[in-house]
């Protein structure tokens, strides 16, 4: 064994101790004169000189996707997030009270705000450059580290203008500040000059950045959405009713009939209980009023705003930390969740409504539409596109500025809280339902591979060509399995004659165990849900004894066909075998007739020679041995299948189907007394 095992065999746990061996006089001087080992470890043109180290904003240049997430249509809408977030900053700081947005035609994009600006005086650190240059330059540069600067910020890792301005291949960003107005202009991340004094400025104040996304990152091609950017301007007003959005686009690149106005101003001081009615429209809603509102700070810890309702679509919760989309969710989320699924469950307490026991946060939000904004001073965002929160506290926050505002809701509405309550327990109540079908389904599957005289399958898997008879009774089974081809040929073995289905009302024929496990071996559904593509089988074989009683069972199989798969039968699925009633021995010589007329046609033709003629009547299927049923029933290549088949007149089959086997007996004694001068002695098993 080699030296180092001990070392190898223990990263796990404890660095490996060294193993003492007894030294051995004659392997030391032996080692002592050898000449030492050249040894190879691929060190060998890889020295200092190729440690890359990527300065100034070249690393978001290398690689994009870990700033904005890749450089598809998403990632180049995400420069745009990163600028509006610094002006919502300002707006959410007190600072700003409007934000101008505007695309133009030729791709530039602009937003301006009326906050505080960008500071333009030197860096303490770097005293040859504006505190401007080293915001838009350099990665982790910025005013959100200190939280005297901005109380609760969207931005907080300092690379998020930066990114925009290595992305762009032109960036300008005008500063109006202390009634002067500055400029400098941007290349891919590099100053093209210093900043310039552009003079005096009377009634301006803030930050104008105009960009151009660089197509050598995100294709020559790409362009922003107005649709899109104008959607995601709006929701920023909503998000803060304190902001004014001003939105404009060039009207040449609106498409026809687009619905995305040319110029509009966002506003809505009702904040998110105005934008969740927006968005639901003329949807029906469980309860009439939106539960929404708004909580002040907590001690300085944070605020929260809500609106949610109930109804009758896909529920969804649209969430925000600090202006930011949380497409993810998060822990705000979670707590939003827990504290409404709460309060539900203690006002059915409180009513003395047990059935609401069983409800769980699923059934609670499955069907909620809700918009949650919480503002936090430094959260923690899971990568630097912020998609989910992580910061624990969150939840903490939300539920604590939630939880008596929903409470006093459901008290002061009784009747309206009453409809809801009922409502997320109906969700309950289906989902227990699904629950209970899945695992009973699960149950009878695998009972119907372990007990037997029930499905013996093929095993083939594909529908073509394979075959599934249905047989009487678990003796015939017995012989039917023995005589058939194991690779396409199934069998389901039916205790005695099933449900009449003509005249069984829906909930006895669901109860029965017989046609469930019809159903489930075909694998196609009934009725409106029958699905021709997912039929398991291509041949369905109604194979009965060929007497009264078998041809009563397969009568009822045809009728639960008919009503119940109807375009089974006119895709030609479904047949009907033919097994012999008489066996006829003469010597060597062994022939089957199917009926008397035909028992009589074989004795004149084939048996008339010398010798006495034994003929014997087969009781049933399960008495054949398995080689006369494989020879005469279940051979492709000697039986003979009957295809089963609606005549064209529907009308007439569906009535004679009604007279015969639904509930009025006097309809079916009518049918028989208007056909029994057709019938013949000779098939009368009497």
């Amino acid at each position: 064994m080699d030296d180092n095992s001990d070392l190898f065999g223990n990263l796990g746990g404890q660095p490996a101790r060294p193993v003492s061996r007894p030294a051995d006089p004659l392997v030391q001087a032996a080692a002592a004169k050898r000449p030492a080992p050249a040894v190879k470890d691929g060190s060998e043109g890889y020295d200092a000189s190729h440690i890359e180290v990527l300065e100034g904003l070249e690393p978001v240049r290398r690689r994009p996707g870990m700033y904005i997430g890749g450089t598809d249509e998403k990632a180049l809408h995400h420069l745009f997030a990163e600028v509006i977030d610094n002006s919502m900053d300002e707006a959410v700081a007190g600072h700003a009270t409007f934000i101008e947005v505007e695309l133009s035609a030729d791709g530039y994009l602009t937003v301006t705000d009326n906050g505080r600006g960008i500071p333009v005086d030197p860096h303490p650190k770097f005293k040859d450059k504006s505190a401007l240059e080293v915001i838009m330059t350099t990665l982790h540069a910025g005013g959100k580290f200190d939280s005297k600067v901005y109380e609760t910020s969207g931005g907080l890792h300092g690379v998020g203008v930066s990114v925009v301005n290595a992305l762009s291949d032109d960036l300008e960003v005008e500063v109006a500040r202390g009634r002067k107005l500055y400029r400098q202009r941007f290349s891919r991340g590099v100053p093209q000059g210093g900043l310039e004094l552009l003079g005096d400025v009377q009634n301006r104040r803030g930050t104008r950045t105009r960009f151009h996304p660089d197509p050598d990152i995100f294709g020559k091609g790409a362009h922003f959405e107005p649709a899109r950017i104008c959607k995601m301007a709006r929701s920023k007003a909503y998000l803060f009713g304190g902001v004014e959005i001003r939105w404009s686009c060039d009207p040449a690149l609106l498409k026809e009939k687009e619905e995305t106005p040319a110029k509009a101003v966002f506003h809505f001081p009702g904040g998110l209980g105005d934008y969740l009615k927006a968005s639901l429209g003329d949807e029906m809603q469980v309860t009439r009023e939106i539960f929404s509102g708004k909580s002040e700070k907590q001690s300085g810890h944070g605020s929260v705003e809500w609106a949610v309702t109930w109804f009758g679509g896909d529920g969804f919760i649209n969430s925000y930390c600090n202006t930011i989309p949380t497409g993810d969710g998060g822990t705000h989320e979670m707590g939003f969740r827990n504290i409404l699924t709460r309060g539900l469950r203690a006002y059915a307490d409180l009513v003395g409504n047990k059935r609401a026991s069983i409800m769980t946060s699923e059934d609670v939000m499955i069907s909620a539409a809700g918009m949650l904004s919480v503002f936090i001073r430094e959260p923690e965002f899971v990568g630097q596109t912020k998609d989910k929160l992580a910061t624990v506290e969150a939840m903490r926050i939300v539920e604590t500025a939630i939880r008596d505002p929903f409470d006093h809701w459901l008290a002061d509405n009784p009747q309206e809280a009453s409809k809801l309550l009922d409502w997320v327990i109906a969700r309950a109540d289906e989902r227990v339902r699904r629950r209970q079908e899945k695992e009973v389904s699960r149950k009878s599957a695998v009972r119907k591979l372990r007990l037997p005289g029930k499905l013996a399958d093929c095993t083939q898997n594909a529908a073509a060509g394979a075959e599934l008879f249905i047989v009487e009774g678990d003796s015939a089974g017995g012989s039917a399995k023995q005589a058939r081809d194991r690779s396409m040929q199934a069998i389901l073995p039916l205790r005695g004659k099933i449900l009449n289905v003509a005249s069984a009302g829906h909930d006895k024929l669901t109860a029965n165990q017989q046609i469930a496990d019809l159903i489930q071996a075909l694998g196609c559904g009934t009725r409106s849900k029958y699905r021709d593509e997912d039929l398991r089988y291509d041949r369905v074989i109604i194979m009965t004894d060929a007497d009264v009683d078998g041809a009563h069972i397969a009568s009822l199989l045809i009728t639960f066909f008919y009503q119940e798969m109807p375009q089974l039968i006119r895709d030609g699925h479904l047949y009907m075998a033919v097994p012999p009633l008489y066996s006829l021995r003469q010597g060597g010589k062994v022939g089957y007739a199917r009926d008397d007329a035909h028992k009589e046609e074989l004795l004149r033709t084939e048996f008339n020679g010398r010798g006495k003629v034994e003929i014997g009547r087969f009781k049933g299927l399960g008495e054949m041995m398995a080689s006369q049923l494989k020879e005469t029933t279940m051979d492709p290549r000697k039986r003979t299948l009957l295809r089963v088949d609606v005549i064209d007149a529907e009308e007439a089959t569906k009535s004679a189907v009604d007279a015969l086997m639904g509930t009025k007996p006097e309809a079916r004694f009518r049918f028989i007394q208007d056909r029994a001068e057709f019938a013949r002695t000779e098939v009368l098993d009497i």
